[in-house]
C-alpha cells in the first residue's frame, strides 16, 4: 500500500468513527449531555484496542456532538478528555485477560469523570455541599454513566470485534 493510500485509509477510518460517534450522541442527545449522562457512544473507546485511527475519529466524533451542547467549554474540555483517554486506551491495549483488553475502557471512565466532573462542578455547581463534596457527586454521575457505557456496552463491543472479521478491517 503506498503511503498516500495509507493516509487517505486513515483519514476515512477516523472520519467514519467520528461520524458515528457524533451521531450516537445527537440520536439519543437525551443521555449525552447534562449532569447525568450515559454515552452510549462512549463504548467506542474500546476500538483503541484495534487502531490507533480511533484516537482521532473519537475526539474529533466528540468535538463534533459536544457542537450541539451549546456550550463551547464542554467542546473544549469534552474533547480534551477524550483525547487524553483515547491515548490511554491505545496505550492499554496489549494488556489482556483471558484474551480481553478489559483495561483499555477504564481511563474513558477515569478522565472523563475527573475532567467532567470538575466542568460540571464548575458550570452546574451543586447547591451549599461545598466545592469538594459537589464535585465527587458530580464526578461519581458521570463515572457511573462511563461504566455503563464503557464496560456494560463496551466490552461486548471489544469481544465481538475481536471474534469477527470486522477485526481485519479495522486493523488493515
Amino acid at each position: 500500500m503506498t503511503r498516500s493510500r495509507k493516509t487517505t485509509v486513515f483519514i476515512v477510518k477516523s472520519a467514519v468513527i467520528a461520524a458515528i460517534y457524533a451521531a450516537l450522541c445527537i440520536v439519543v442527545s437525551p443521555f449525552s449531555y447534562g449532569m447525568v449522562q450515559c454515552r452510549i457512544a462512549e463504548a467506542m473507546c474500546v476500538l483503541c484496542a484495534f487502531t490507533p485511527t480511533a484516537i482521532y475519529g473519537l475526539t474529533v466524533g466528540c468535538l463534533i456532538a459536544n457542537v450541539f451542547s451549546f456550550n463551547p467549554v464542554d467542546m473544549l474540555f469534552g474533547a480534551s478528555a477524550t483525547l487524553i483517554a483515547a491515548i490511554l486506551a491505545y496505550l492499554l491495549r496489549n494488556v489482556k485477560i483471558k484474551g480481553v483488553a478489559w483495561l483499555v475502557p477504564l481511563p474513558a471512565v477515569i478522565v472523563n469523570m475527573a475532567i467532567i466532573g470538575l466542568e460540571l462542578q464548575v458550570y452546574f455547581p451543586m447547591g451549599n455541599r461545598g466545592f469538594l463534596i459537589g464535585y465527587l457527586i458530580q464526578a461519581a454521575a458521570i463515572g457511573i454513566g462511563q461504566v455503563i457505557a464503557c464496560y456494560g456496552l463496551g466490552i461486548p463491543l471489544y469481544v465481538f470485534i475481536d471474534r469477527t472479521r470486522i477485526k481485519k478491517i479495522i486493523t488493515e
